[in-house]
């Protein structure tokens, strides 16, 4: 028959001070007190750990639960409280009495049962006795009783003291002998006898709670790592989610440049020093800046960022010496280091040459254990290095540190990797729509132009939505919004193609409702489901009028001179790419001074409003906007349109907007001069002399020999190849314009002439003399202009 052993302790008499286990986080007699990576007690805590993001057990979670995430291979800790909660589940079982807490809080061999920190034991006879012959718990008499003679078959069974009082603030408890403060649900260590046969069960619920600890901290700074998108925040969650909780200063190297996707980086390995933190040196100072900058991030409605500090480099310390470029032989220390992937401490053979070429030669650099070099690997490559280091007044790394390092490390590579194809795909998205709207818009004669356009949202970056001005002949102009469903590439593709295909119908010279017609025919060609929504205007300044046709878009608004604005009430017409429809065009009066509004439906329809009541707002909004302006004065554009775009609240913006804003100027019937000669062989003649009068009344006699040079030539090629009668017209604005007409759709070209050749000299001599000139063909022939600088 085998015998169990029983090892016996003597137990503490009633009311003898008995020492209290120190939680971590406490102060302890002969040291500052620590966190669980040893972390001073005044450091801020980590911004993103368990404190702030609640990582660690639920309220229902208990010591199993954590017993088997601390199993679980490569698991990480659910989103946790603090310590506190962890006392506050002591504190309840203090208040269950002692008849709760008592049979685990004296047991034989002087164990204290907390939480997870039950480890197997053999049941001997002291316990079989006091339990009893039944087997179950005999329960302690409650404090204060009068307390009787031991039962005879459990001599050593220890009395369950009184509960010590908890403090209301942060649950720890205050010994009575002592004074000394414990987390709230720890009991005071039972001592043992000198030389007890068994290990101490202390250390081993030490070291799982720092086991849990651990896995706490990976679960919260992983969290951060991943919240970033670019490449700047995801090293910064990094550095906060590091400093102070797990290290005192980190230093992180990327590749420069960093490879995008596939790409195969060429030429050496070059390392950039890409973010250092630290903690600052004065304690003191270090909390108040977390508290500042915790003041400032809650007034701004922002996370309080904790850790950081100042750069490293501005530190004269161990790491001042810090290189910002390294070049990464191949087969040097360093290189092998990275080849390896994994953490190393400071002291491994590989590391111990491959950290001064990253911190140099100082020898206030930590070593040993204080550093730990952890490569930073992609998805495909080695992309950079993070080194962490503690200083000495704080207890080294430890083996386990390095698992921890290399969590840190791969999430952080991974997170780079994707910043970088992120920043290319915006990148690309940017391009894209760039290359779709106008870099800059012409400024013709007789309008301004203003214009605006604001993605759908930063993750959303290209849309359908488009605008443009087209410079036509005689001083109009084209002014076309359009909106292609969608916000993808695709209807961003399709917008490019229908606006290209509006700018070459536009150079015809086409009527606004044939302009119309062939845009939705070519929304058919590029597929069934092709619909979008466009209005196209033709400008003329020197008529003051202006031709609108729609199909399906928002109504354009005329804000007058006097203030008031007017929703322009024009035939709706069916979308692009419906098919079998007619469009109608309408003529209306454009005074000079007024303002034409042309936008899409993102500036006026959300999920709050409908597009007539996000009309009237805007119609609202530009008349409160024109009485803050002199009445005999128009509202200046730029302002106008950051004024219109106001009418956005925050959150009110679900669809991307293009806005185009165009003030009717005009020009005077007095600085026009306009002819209509017959193709003889004296036209030229005439002409020169028609255009020598108009220029001596307007003041401008300094530019007559150059038109009528110029005049001469233009109209001479017009009346060699005519038949109908030719137009001549002279514009004074900034420039002067002179236009010339014919009934023959042939573009001129210039050539150069041989020396043989008795003509083909006109538009060589019209190219040197005008500030510009060009040629556009109409549905009734075409039109030679060009320009001349009026001083």
């Amino acid at each position: 028959m085998e015998t169990e052993r029983v090892t016996e302790h003597e137990q503490p008499a009633a009311g003898t001070a008995v020492p209290p286990v120190q939680p971590a986080g406490r102060a302890t007699p002969s040291g500052p007190a620590t966190g669980p990576f040893g972390v001073p007690a005044g450091a801020p805590p980590l911004s993103g750990g368990p404190a702030a993001d609640n990582a660690g057990p639920g309220p229902g979670d208990g010591p199993a639960r954590m017993a088997g995430l601390s199993a679980s291979p490569g698991g990480f800790a659910d989103s946790g409280t603090s310590q506190a909660s962890r006392a506050g589940d002591g504190a309840q079982r203090q208040a269950a009495g002692p008849g709760a807490g008592g049979a685990e809080q004296a047991r034989p061999g002087g164990r204290p049962q907390t939480g997870s920190a039950r480890a197997p034991r053999k049941r001997g006879a002291a316990e079989k006795g006091a339990r009893g012959s039944t087997g179950r718990a005999v329960p302690d008499p409650a404090p204060g009783a009068d307390s009787g003679p031991q039962p005879s078959h459990a001599p050593q069974e220890a009395r369950q003291a009184p509960s010590p009082p908890t403090t209301a603030e942060s649950g720890a408890v205050s010994h009575p002998s002592t004074g000394e403060m414990t987390a709230a649900g720890i009991p005071p260590a039972t001592p043992t006898k000198p030389g007890g046969g068994t290990p101490d069960d202390g250390d081993a619920a030490e070291r799982e709670r720092r086991g849990g600890d651990r896995l706490r901290f990976v679960g919260a700074a992983t969290r951060r790592i991943a919240r970033g998108m670019d490449l700047d925040e995801t090293v910064l969650g990094l550095c906060r989610a590091s400093v102070p909780a797990y290290s005192d200063a980190i230093l992180v190297y990327l590749r420069d440049p960093l490879p995008v996707g596939d790409e195969r980086p060429t030429g050496p390995l070059m390392l950039r020093l890409r973010r250092s933190d630290r903690i600052p040196d004065d304690p003191a100072a270090m909390v108040a800046a977390a508290s500042a900058t915790g003041d400032r991030a809650q007034r701004d409605g922002e996370e309080a960022p904790s850790g950081g500090g100042p750069s490293l480099s501005a530190v004269s310390d161990g790491t001042a010496g810090a290189a910002e470029y390294v070049e990464v032989l191949n087969g040097g220390p360093l290189a092998e280091v990275l080849r390896g992937v994994r953490p190393v401490f400071a002291d491994a053979p590989a590391a111990r040459d491959a950290l001064p070429e990253l911190l140099g030669t100082d020898p206030d650099v930590p070593s040993g254990h204080r550093a730990i070099l952890a490569p930073l690997r992609g998805r495909r490559r080695v992309i950079g290095a993070a080194v962490f280091l503690r200083r000495p007044e704080r207890p080294a790394f430890e083996p386990d540190d390095l698992l921890i390092a290399a969590q840190l490390a791969t999430h952080t590579a991974l997170g780079v990797d994707k910043a970088v194809l992120y920043g290319r795909e915006a990148y690309i998205a940017d391009e894209l729509q760039r290359t779709m709207l106008p870099d800059e818009l012409p400024q013709p004669t007789g309008c301004h132009l203003a214009s605006r356009y604001l993605p759908a949202a930063e993750t959303a970056r290209v849309g359908g939505d488009w605008y443009d001005a087209i410079p036509l002949p005689g001083s109009r102009v084209a002014l076309v919004v359009g909106d292609v469903m969608g916000h993808s590439m695709t209807s961003a593709a399709i917008m490019g193609q229908l606006r290209t295909t509006a700018q070459t119908l536009a150079g015809l010279d086409l009527p606004p409702q044939e302009v119309l017609h062939h845009l939705d025919e070519q929304a058919q060609r590029l597929g069934s489901d092709r619909m979008a929504t466009c209005l196209y205007a033709v400008y003329d300044p020197v008529a003051h009028r202006i031709i609108i046709a729609n199909a399906g878009h928002p109504p354009p608004v005329l804000l007058h001179r006097d203030g008031r604005a007017e929703v322009l009430r024009i035939p709706a017409g069916a979308p692009i790419g419906v098919g079998g429809v007619d469009f109608e065009a309408v003529e209306l009066d454009a005074p000079a001074g007024a303002t034409l509004l042309l936008y899409t439906d993102g500036l006026v329809e959300s999920r709050q409003r409908d597009v007539w009541t996000g009309i009237e707002h805007l119609r609202e909004k530009l008349t409160a906007t024109a009485r803050l302006t002199r009445p005999d004065a128009s509202a200046p554009l730029e302002p106008l349109c950051d004024e219109v775009l106001d009418i956005l609240g925050p959150g009110d913006r679900d669809d991307d907007i293009a806005l185009l804003a165009a003030r009717f100027d005009g020009i005077a019937p007095s600085d026009v001069a306009y002819w209509f000669l017959d193709p003889r062989a004296q036209t030229a003649g005439q002409a020169r002399r028609l255009a020598r009068r108009a220029l001596a009344r307007w003041g401008l006699e300094e530019l007559s020999d150059s038109v009528e040079l110029l005049v001469s030539e233009v109209v001479t090629n017009a009346v060699r190849y005519a038949e109908r009668p030719i137009t001549l017209r002279l514009l004074r604005t900034d420039t002067l314009r002179c236009e010339v007409g014919d009934d023959v759709p042939q573009l001129p070209r210039l050539r150069q002439a041989r020396a043989t050749d008795e003509g083909g000299r006109g538009l060589y001599l019209v190219n040197r003399l005008a500030r510009r000139w060009g040629a556009t063909r109409l549905s009734t022939g075409k039109v030679v202009w060009f320009e001349l600088p009026v001083n």
